[in-house]
């Protein structure tokens, strides 16, 4: 019957007494990775040949749940820092091949074979090298969408902010390209924050946009409905001739209650100035 592959004390001693020999080899096999490992460090803080003989140190003395430890966090840290995923692999197959390399040495050293079926130890440590690798894409690639999602989640915020000026009136500027997604989060945005912090009146400035096309005026109006079937009065100003252009030629027109403004000035005088006196 095959025994398992155990941690060697012997193995162990012979990879620390030749550390600098270990270096030296798989430097030598890691292809375009030598040239980044500088660089590697300085962008993540991140020691390529160290974590080399923590990853050997791991699979020599058996300690697998230490390894899948460290591939969670070398995934973090490279998901972190956004360094390209080929040099990983690269010089995660580099640490296979030299570890294979001073296996052999060592058997070379002793009088005797490794004690173990060689097909078993072959199995057990190729086998912990690609859970290594394994656990490490999964979790670059969970913490990666995680920290995606987050920063979507802020452009989102950032693309639709609303300013409030007093307790019942807001301002709403809308800058840049305006598309079917960015009307979406603006009726999430607009709806909840009226619910929320009780809106009176929300002034929209539409000044920042250049052009809409027909299905994206067509959802802002059904936006504007809904905030007045909230409650909430909105003020358009700053609408561009090219928008006003397109608007009369697809017969589209706001509802008969949203007034509309040449400037935002002229809404804060109305709505602000005027409220105070």
């Amino acid at each position: 019957m095959e025994k398992a592959f155990q941690p060697s004390i012997k193995l162990k001693m012979f990879f620390e007494a030749n550390k600098e020999s270990f270096e030296e080899t798989l430097l030598s096999e890691a292809g375009s990775v030598r040239n980044k490992i500088d660089e590697i460090l300085k962008i993540g803080n991140i020691d390529l040949v160290n974590n080399a003989h923590r990853l050997t140190g791991f699979i020599i003395e058996r300690q697998e749940p230490e390894l899948q430890a460290f591939a969670k966090q070398e995934g973090i840290a490279w998901a972190t820092h956004s360094i390209e995923l080929s040099f990983k692999l690269e010089w995660v197959q580099a640490i296979r091949r030299t570890l294979w390399i001073f296996i052999e040495k060592y058997n070379q050293s002793i009088e005797e074979t490794i004690s173990v079926d060689f097909f078993h130890l072959e199995k057990y440590i190729n086998t912990q090298v690609d859970t290594f690798l394994n656990t490490f894409f999964i979790s670059y690639s969970t913490y990666k969408d995680a920290l995606i999602q987050a920063q979507r989640e802020m452009v989102e915020n950032l693309s639709v902010p609303i300013i409030p000026v007093n307790t019942s009136v807001c301002i709403l500027p809308v800058i840049g390209t305006v598309d079917t997604f960015r009307t979406s989060i603006l009726e999430e945005k607009v709806l909840t924050e009226i619910g929320v912090s009780r809106i009176q009146t929300l002034i929209m400035d539409l000044s920042g946009i250049a052009d809409m096309e027909a299905d994206v005026i067509d959802h802002l109006m059904k936006i504007i409905d809904g905030t007045a079937l909230m409650g909430c009065r909105t003020i358009i100003t700053g609408l561009r001739a090219e928008v006003v252009r397109k608007m009369i030629h697809l017969g589209l027109s706001f509802d008969s209650n949203t007034e509309t403004l040449g400037t935002l000035q002229q809404a804060l005088n109305k709505y602000l100035i005027h409220q105070a006196i």
